[in-house]
């Protein structure tokens, strides 16, 4: 019996029922503590009968409390009050995705868009081991501003054999009367066969809802549950409408695998496969093996299919890997913190260059079909218990590899152990002893034997790169060590500890290239930290970086630092292009591809920049860098309100990441949310009591146009002096002031400064200037498109 309003369960009052189902009643409801409405949902006893299931839904309902997604429904609170077992969660308004299909099927457009948040859904709960269960379009709303939004994660009710048929018949059918639609329509065969629901079956489902998403109806009907469930398991799905482009035909195919190994094995592998169809980049080869793949029948595609197999097998020309997109199925793998077993804790820094060194190698390999994650996403299993099925499940990754460093006076001992995931057996393991000089050697066997051991093949130049390692003085080693430790403070006392270490490492050996790539990001790091102005940062990095490459043209570390001087100091966008490209040659790594994205968005492709940056959040989830630049470029998409989610998202995990909160300061700019503005004004402001008077007398006097006239007054005053703001910021108040020519004044400043900032004043946030001619000769100028 439904709970009458203004019943208490623990801290919520229940003010009206929104709906209930097989898990229970739904309630808006008040929670008294924080003044909040919230979605109270209050599971049926029936479910509950014992301990053990109780405790089970409870562990998983609080297990999918942790995520923390812009597309997923948070889950406040989970308890038990009154003899109720309830779940508190966010309370979303907006329209199931079922109902909108009730219409009929989506526009492309809007396919792509929802598909790409449900997947980045899927793939965030996915890496921290919570799977949906019960995906499909009811579970999904969408909200006023057009966000996808997942509910119930973690929470399915498990179905007995004897509910199937009831249950596929407790929904509205989207098609004809008395057609069988409900849960039952999106189990995977697997689930159906009694197996058990891992995230595979959540992207069959997911491939169902892209599929009524497509065609306006599901994949797999049926009369009775059996029939439908016959349909599953041995039923092809029917060809989509036409209209369908063939590339989300084979993303919705590949997703229907009735096979679990032949699907996406990674949502995020979806999510890139939708965006890269976004952008326009997938290879031409995909819609035409969809295509042949549904007109087997035609005797000239038969044809065509016994000489490209000839061809295939004879590998002409490479063609065998420019066919399946790099020769053998992406393998995912996590470098593990290496142990120090040396004795001593003043050794830690030899135990972390080692992971990182060989965790760039591995990085560097096969790039096509060898994914590494990313260092900042793995430093959070150091000196940890956590066990590899976990580790597998968080990082979403197939393998891992774990090792040990012990270091004796001159000599170095090396071991190091490839794990499989799934089965935690050990598919591979060695020690590695050699002197301090020949380390790098050392590195490389270690990276070509876990290849090996992965069934990589190689390429030429891959091999020569490996082979090639040079022997490095044991002194110079060390400190260079010390000074990329010091440097990734990213601090100026980490700065200049950094550089006296890598001028220790130059006195050791003037011809070690990495202590000059070290001392050309020194540089850019204070430059980017604003610690030095560009005009004095920036020759002195670029100078060290082209020594570095005079030494060694592999220096990864030079060529990265090249490759932002060029693109945030010089301007010069070709020769930028020429070095991100050279960098995802050598290391296609997260923080490789989060500068490349920015550096797309600069040259007005956004799309492509959205494709890099979801594949950089792939790489390194908890990358706080890769996180920021996400929400920027879903500014420069114009996607405010994901943006704005994803930056808010990104302000959680860390409060003063900059570039995610300037772009939420110009997504809510550009919504017109100037009362947030305000409120993050005047806490910013609390403590200058001169700003907060100016702030608050502007905004009585003219709202948030009277309220920025007054800030610029104060800031002019006060540039170049404490207290004061660079041109760019002055530019940018003076914009929102509505004083165009003031603030094409300050940015003409900011451009004669070298502000590195500058090439982001082609975004959206500018487009009350764009049209000016002033305006339009400062993008000239800087070489943005106009």
């Amino acid at each position: 019996m439904p709970l009458a309003a203004q019943t208490r369960v623990g801290p919520f009052e229940v003010l009206s029922l929104l709906g209930s189902g097989g898990m229970g009643e739904v309630y808006r409801a008040r929670d008294t503590r924080l003044g909040r409405d919230v979605a109270l949902k209050v599971l049926p006893t029936a479910t509950l009968t014992d301990d053990t299931a109780r405790s089970r839904l409870l562990r998983e309902a609080r297990l999918a409390s942790q995520l923390n997604h812009p597309h997923i429904c948070t889950v406040h609170e989970v308890g038990e009050a009154a003899g109720h077992v309830f779940i508190a969660m966010e309370l979303v308004e907006g329209q199931p995705l079922s109902a909108r299909l009730a219409a009929g099927a989506l526009p492309a457009e809007q396919l792509l868009r929802y598909g790409s948040q449900v997947a980045d859904a899927l793939a965030h709960a996915h890496a921290r081991g919570v799977v949906h269960r019960d995906l499909k379009s009811a579970n999904v709303v969408i909200t006023p501003e057009g966000r996808a939004k997942v509910l119930d994660f973690g929470l399915a009710k498990r179905l007995e054999e004897h509910e199937l048929d009831e249950v596929t018949r407790s929904q509205a059918s989207l098609t004809a009367p008395g057609t069988v639609v409900g849960t039952l329509a999106y189990m995977a065969p697997e689930q159906l066969r009694g197996g058990t629901a891992d995230a595979r079956s959540d992207i069959w489902a997911f491939g169902v809802m892209l599929y009524e998403m497509a065609a306006g109806r599901r994949p797999f009907q049926g009369q009775t549950g059996f029939d439908l469930s016959s349909a599953i398991l041995k039923e092809a799905p029917p060809p989509l409408p036409a209209a369908v482009p063939a590339e989300v035909g084979a993303t919705i195919a590949r997703c229907l695998d009735k096979e679990p190994g032949r699907r996406y094995q990674h949502a995020g592998e979806v999510r890139a496969a939708l965006d890269a169809i976004q952008a326009g980049t997938v290879a031409p080869w995909v819609a035409w093996r969809y295509h042949l793949a549904r007109r087997r029948w035609l005797a000239l595609a038969a044809g065509l299919v016994v000489i490209v197999a000839a061809l295939v097998a004879l590998d002409v020309a490479g063609l065998r890997g420019r066919l399946t997109g790099g020769s053998v199925e992406e393998v995912r793998l996590a470098v593990l913190p290496f142990e120090n077993r040396s004795g001593d804790p003043e050794q830690e820094h030899v135990s972390d260059g080692m992971t990182d060194e060989i965790s760039a190698l591995l990085g560097g390999l096969h790039p096509a079909s060898l994914k590494v994650i990313g260092h900042t996403s793995v430093r959070r299993y150091k000196n940890g218990n956590a066990p590899i099925d976990q580790i597998g499940r968080e990082l979403n990754v197939a393998y891992v590899l774990e090792g040990s460093v012990r270091r004796e006076a001159g000599r170095i001992h090396i071991t190091a152990a490839l794990i499989h995931v799934r089965d935690q057996t050990q598919r591979w393991a060695h020690t590695f002893d050699g002197e301090m000089a020949g380390i790098r050697a050392l590195q490389s066997d270690v990276a070509k034997q876990v290849a090996s051991a992965l069934a990589l093949k190689l390429l030429p130049a891959e091999q020569s790169r490996l082979a090639n390692a040079r022997a490095v003085n044991p002194e110079a080693y060390e400190a260079w060590l010390k000074g990329m430790q010091a440097r990734n403070l990213m601090t100026k006392g980490g700065f200049d500890t950094g550089e006296r270490y890598f001028n220790v490492a130059l006195q050791k050996d003037s011809g070690y290239a990495a202590a000059w790539a070290g001392i050309a990001r020194v540089w850019t790091g204070r430059q980017q930290m604003g610690l030095t102005p560009p005009r004095e940062a920036a020759p002195k990095a670029k100078a060290a970086a082209l020594k570095a490459l005079a030494l060694d043209e592999n220096a990864w570390e030079a060529h990265r630092a090249l490759a932002g001087i060029l693109t945030w100091t010089d301007w010069d966008w070709a020769a930028a292009e020429r070095e991100w490209n050279r960098l995802l040659e050598l290391n296609p790594n997260s923080d490789v591809l989060a500068g490349r994205s920015h550096f797309l968005m600069h040259m007005g492709r956004p799309k492509e920049a959205l494709a890099q940056i979801t594949r950089a959040l792939e790489l390194d989830p908890f990358d706080i860098k890769a996180q920021s630049f996400y929400a920027a470029v879903l500014f420069h998409l114009r996607r405010y309100d994901d943006a704005i989610a994803a930056a808010r998202a990104t302000l959680d995990m860390q409060a003063d990441a900059p570039v995610a909160r300037n772009a939420l300061y110009d997504a809510l700019l550009a919504k017109g949310q100037h009362e947030e503005l305000l409120a993050q004004e005047r806490e910013s402001f609390a403590s200058d009591r001169e700003l907060m008077d100016a702030l608050e007398r502007g905004y009585a006097e003219g709202r948030w146009v009277g309220s920025q006239r007054r800030l610029a007054e104060v800031w002019a005053a006060r540039h170049g002096k404490p207290g004061g703001v660079g041109a760019l910021k002055l530019a940018t108040t003076y914009r929102e002031a509505e004083d165009k020519d003031r603030a094409l004044e300050w940015f003409e400043r900011a451009y004669e400064e070298r502000n590195p900032n500058m090439p982001y004043i082609g975004g959206p946030q500018n487009d009350s200037l764009r049209s000016h001619p002033r305006f339009q000769d400062l993008l000239r100028r800087i070489g943005l498109p106009q």
